[in-house]
């Protein structure tokens, strides 16, 4: 026996008492990893329209699914705690408690897999927003085609709530025409030449929208001609502290979906603690219950213990198990042959052999 101890009725009795309280703890984190996820995935598609992909959700989808699990297999737990020194109540518990080991070993083995993804998945978190964001800044000008009306109002919300301009700077402005053809005045020469210089036709500007301007500088936003010395008084573009938020939007959000999935790494430790505290205390309590059970003297000492062989012996005895399974319904040739049907098959044969040779 695995780690084996001698528990009493007394010591029975604390441990189920422990358990019972551990069980309601690990419900409330549950509860808490639930909220976590829904309010992460409540952040994510508040702005999936600058992001490119949705590889970033399974890292709240797994908390949702992890925190509703937790809290329905540790209310189960507190019940097996309940009926745990009821010597007629108990054995009904034998193969739900196999179960429940099954799904509460799984559950933190996905909490496991969030705290590392929560950490792996920041460079695709990046090239999500970097095509994302992007695209939203090619689309800002689109007002009137359907499905981007409310890309212009996403962005500047964006810019404004985080304190961001552009995809890596507000420079990522000049390379695309963020002005819509409708407010152009084609009938101006500037525009014409604007329009007649770019290859692709298009009116770039040296400019940014007003979402970009910060409102801490002291100097009024300058928002066109960023790059034009004379174009302002007192300028200089290459010194010049400019007006305009440095940060990119890539960096400020990947900045905030990082500490905040971050932030539920402790909170997920705990619950693996947690989780990992309740597993060992009821498979102690189990089979040292049963074990007074099977002794008919439920008052008695018996021994408790984690896994009745070796971890060797075990991992053997669930690889044959599983094998077992895996050969279930399969159909054996020598057993086939000796079936109803394949007599059947046999004496049709030589019925038709006569008559073929006649």
């Amino acid at each position: 026996m695995l780690l084996k101890i001698k528990f009493s009725l007394q010591r029975r009795v604390h441990v189920a008492q422990g358990l019972w309280l551990l069980s309601w703890m690990a419900v409330i984190w549950g509860g808490v990893i639930f909220c976590l996820g829904v309010y992460l995935k409540t952040e994510l598609l508040r702005r999936a329209e600058v992001m490119d992909n949705t590889e970033i959700h399974v890292v709240p989808d797994i908390l949702m699914l992890v925190g509703l699990a937790s809290i329905g297999t540790n209310w189960l737990a507190s019940r097996a705690c309940q009926d745990s020194l009821d010597p007629s109540r108990f054995p009904r518990w034998r193969v739900p408690l196999l179960v429940w080991f099954s799904v509460a070993a799984v559950l933190c083995c996905l909490l496991i897999a969030v705290f590392v993804l929560s950490y792996a998945l920041q460079g695709s978190l990046e090239e999500s927003l970097k095509v994302g964001l992007r695209n939203g800044i090619r689309f800002y000008k689109d007002t009137d085609v359907p499905g981007r009306c409310f890309q212009k109002e996403t962005i500047d919300r964006l810019q404004m709530e985080f304190r961001c301009c552009g995809n890596n700077n507000f420079k990522d402005w000049f390379e695309v025409q963020w002005v819509s053809n409708r407010y152009l005045d084609f009938t101006s020469k500037d525009v014409k030449d604007r329009i007649r210089s770019n290859v692709d036709g298009r009116y770039l500007l040296d400019g940014v929208p007003f979402s970009c301007c910060n409102p801490t500088s002291p100097r009024p936003c300058m928002r066109y001609h960023l790059t034009d010395n004379h174009a302002h008084f007192n300028y200089d573009y290459q010194s010049e502290e400019l007006n305009l938020y440095g940060l990119g939007c890539r960096q400020a959000l990947t900045d905030y979906y990082m500490e905040l999935m971050n932030s539920t790494g402790p909170a997920v430790l705990s619950v693996i603690l947690v989780q990992i505290s309740v597993l060992v205390s009821l498979r102690y309590l189990q089979t040292a219950v049963e074990a007074a059970m099977a002794l008919e003297d439920p008052a008695g000492d018996s021994d408790g213990y984690l896994l009745e062989k070796s971890v060797k012996e075990t991992i053997e005895d669930l690889k044959a198990q599983a094998l077992t399974m895996l050969k279930f319904g399969q159909v054996d040739p020598d057993d086939a042959e000796g079936s109803p049907e394949a007599a059947d098959v046999e004496k049709d044969e030589k019925d038709a052999a006569p008559t073929a040779g006649s």
